[in-house]
């Protein structure tokens, strides 16, 4: 699909139809594979930098052209995407920012002279500043000094947004409704606070919360603090969600995960979550019984009546 691209000459916008290259950073997962498939059936050229230990080897097959690259590697990423002509990016996968608190991480991860100048003051200041928002944003202001602008990787693939409603046929019960408004207000405040994004409840105790281990480490810890599971999962978008990194994610890994551990309902936030693979997810919930549903911003259980399931 050819696209409209900007080209100034003499001070003027002249329009030429060009396939316009996107550049991706790609982490860990299936979703650097959705988005990348999702670029090339529209067309677009795409270049990609995949984490190294961590991005799916399948994307060689898939992108322009592909390289790995170490976490760190700031400028020689930069480098990258300039040399094939990208001004837009985005980027996709999770990223294993707790290797950063390992010991030697430095030399392990050793950082490039732009990732040096642009995190080391975060690092060295008195009161360093690790969050996940702080980190991202300046990663992306230091792509935007060399003209690369970074999109969400949904403004590509905006099917993959979960839509507000019950996802599987059975519903929850009163009881795990208001376990899901109640752990709806414990992960914004989490989110509010950059700490994470999901919280495992049981009757309204709290049983994990996530911080830097991720998602599937904190429901792990859930289901080993409640052996005799049926506790709720509830994941949303921060307040003031950047729709450009971190976006909320689920995939089949997550469902299975819950299952496991005995979870009994999932919550996520319509509009601003990702399920990848939508229909493999939800069969898989469907086969174990497990309840998914979607809910608005103000995280109010008024669901459809439907098959309820004991608390």
């Amino acid at each position: 699909m050819a696209t409209l691209w900007p080209w100034r000459i003499d001070g003027r916008h002249e329009f030429a139809f060009t396939r316009q290259p996107v550049g991706l950073l790609a982490g860990w997962g299936d979703y650097p594979l959705v988005i990348a498939r999702a670029l090339k059936r529209q067309s677009y050229e795409v270049y990609c930098l995949g984490l190294k230990g961590y991005a799916s080897e399948e994307l060689a097959d898939i992108c322009d052209d592909f390289q790995w690259k170490g976490m760190c590697k700031v400028g020689g990423s930069i480098r990258y995407f300039r040399r094939h002509g990208v001004r837009v990016a985005t980027m996709a996968g999770k990223y294993p920012k707790l290797k950063l608190f390992q010991p030697l991480a430095f030399l392990k991860n050793l950082p490039d002279w732009r990732a040096v100048r642009r995190f080391a003051p975060l690092i060295l200041a008195r009161r360093g500043n690790l969050k996940d928002d702080t980190l991202l944003t300046e990663l992306l202001a230091e792509f935007a000094l060399d003209g690369i602008e970074f999109r969400p990787p949904t403004d590509f693939v905006p099917e993959v947004l979960v839509q507000y409603g019950q996802l599987t046929h059975r519903g929850p019960s009163d009881v795990q409704r208001k376990d899901i408004q109640f752990g709806w207000e414990v992960a914004k405040e989490l989110g509010r606070l950059d700490i994470g994004q999901t919280v495992v409840v049981k009757n309204r105790a709290v049983l994990a919360v996530e911080a830097i281990e991720g998602t599937d480490e904190c429901i792990r810890r859930a289901g080993q603090l409640c052996r005799g599971g049926g506790f709720t999962v509830v994941k949303v978008a921060k307040p003031q969600q950047d729709m450009r990194f971190d976006v909320p994610t689920i995939g089949r890994q997550t469902l299975e995960n819950i299952v496991r551990c005995g979870g009994r309902v999932l919550a996520v936030e319509a509009g601003k979550t990702i399920i990848v693979n939508q229909s493999e997810v939800l069969d898989l919930a469907e086969r174990h019984r497990l309840i998914v549903v979607a809910l608005r911003q103000d995280g109010q259980c008024e669901l459809p009546a439907a098959e309820s399931s004991a608390a």
